[in-house]
């Protein structure tokens, strides 16, 4: 009966182990997969629920506001028009010949600020490279010297060398070895 319980007990055990590493197992993929899922939910959820900005009656001039810089429209139309004109992206019946010409000011103002910018940048780039061209030419400079010196030092050894042969080979001479003989 006691063998019997105690089995009992190891089969509960057991399986009470099961059920606690199914949990941490689950609880583990729920952590690793849960923020990027809730984030991708809440970015596709309130797109879906949101309504589509009300239908404007408006009478619309012919200007095109699809060969105007994207970043352009909405700079000014977020400081004139507060968020009305971003959702319909059209003109107002109401704006008047002095709007036109401040959003014409604006929008070559913006232009001018942005030709200033890349050719800010388009000049640190060309100071950068300019830069990076005489680093490289002051190490191969270097490299060069350093060459040169290695090349002097081995001349020169080279030199000692030929003039320790040539007194080892006089040497030699004198005390009766000749070229080609062979003991």
């Amino acid at each position: 009966m006691n063998l019997q319980m105690n089995k009992q007990r190891e089969t509960c055990i057991l399986g009470m182990m099961k059920v606690a590493m199914g949990l941490m197992g689950v609880c583990l993929a729920g952590y690793i997969v849960g923020p990027p899922l809730y984030w991708h939910l809440a970015e596709a959820l309130p797109s879906v629920g949101r309504p589509s900005c009300p239908p404007c009656l408006c009478d619309c001039s012919s200007q095109s506001l699809l060969s105007i810089p994207e970043g352009i429209i909405f700079t000014y139309l977020f400081t004139r028009f507060n968020n009305s004109f971003t959702e319909c992206m059209k003109h107002e019946p109401g704006m008047n010949e002095e709007t036109e010409k401040n959003f014409t000011a604006l929008l070559s103002e913006e232009l001018k600020l942005r030709e200033a910018e890349a050719l800010e940048s388009h000049q640190r780039a060309d100071k950068a490279l300019l830069e990076a061209k005489k680093m490289e030419a002051d190490k191969c400079n270097m490299g060069m010297g350093t060459c040169e010196e290695a090349r002097e030092k081995a001349e020169a050894a080279l030199q000692a060398q030929r003039e320790v042969t040539v007194m080892w080979e006089l040497r030699a001479r004198q005390k009766g070895w000749k070229e080609g003989i062979i003991k």
